[in-house]
């Protein structure tokens, strides 16, 4: 599932950089992320970068946005094409 930003963000911005597909964008007031872009970080790390570095805690799996470590893995293939995935890629599913 896509990570969602709450609306108790602070507006910091820490989750901006860590961010490996540029899933997240700045909003009027607080940062949001846009879901086809997001991956949960699967295939890059092993835990959702923007949920580890939030100060507030406020980035959450989206009950709304549910997906497969295929998926997600499919996904990335997608943001990008010249970058390998496979079964050793680090996932939060392992």
């Amino acid at each position: 599932m896509a990570t969602l930003i709450l609306d108790e963000c602070i507006g910091c911005g820490a989750c901006l950089p860590e961010c490996p597909n540029q899933a997240i964008f700045e909003g009027e007031q607080i940062y949001y992320i846009q879901p086809d872009r997001c991956t949960e970080c699967v295939g890059f790390h092993v835990e959702e970068q923007c949920a580890k570095v939030c100060p507030v805690d406020v980035c959450l799996p989206n009950p709304d946005v549910v997906e497969t470590e295929d998926e997600l893995l499919a996904k990335a293939r997608r943001l990008h094409p010249g970058k390998e995935f496979g079964p050793t890629s680090p996932s939060r599913f392992r």
